[in-house]
């Protein structure tokens, strides 16, 4: 369900490094997630502890899922000496490719504990309108 990029050729480029270097930042700094399915429907579940609703954003085009978000940072530091912060604050972007049985225009989506979780429900199997025809001799 998710469509990672490659690049191609035999010669690595001389920005192949940067980029490479770029792409496993911007994965660090992505929200974990997962992703699933069963007979009606995908599940796509992001971890997003401490941003707000009204900081995400969801959208389908073209058979990507994509979400875009902040986690905004409001903490007061007045008497106070900080030795170490380990959370991330800042934008985040993640994008998930559809396979081509997914209903991309009846997306739902909810949030709870920190978790937002993305349901696509899966296109019926289309019934054959195959007729039957009767072989005949001569």
């Amino acid at each position: 369900m998710v469509e990672k990029s490659h690049t191609s050729g035999f010669w690595p480029s001389i920005y192949d490094p940067f980029w490479q270097m770029g792409q496993r930042v911007a994965e660090w700094l992505a929200p974990a997630s997962e992703a699933a399915g069963n007979d009606n429907a995908y599940r796509i579940a992001v971890e997003l502890p401490g941003v707000e609703e009204k900081d995400i954003h969801l959208s389908v085009e073209d058979g990507v899922v994509s979400l875009t978000g902040e986690k905004r940072t409001e903490r007061e530091e007045k008497g106070e000496t900080w030795f170490f912060s380990e959370r991330q604050y800042g934008s985040f972007s993640r994008s998930f490719r559809l396979p081509p049985d997914a209903e991309g225009d009846k997306v739902d989506a909810h949030i709870k504990d920190g978790v937002l979780t993305i349901t696509i429900p899966k296109t019926k199997p289309k019934k054959s309108d195959a007729t039957k025809v009767e072989i005949r001799k001569g």
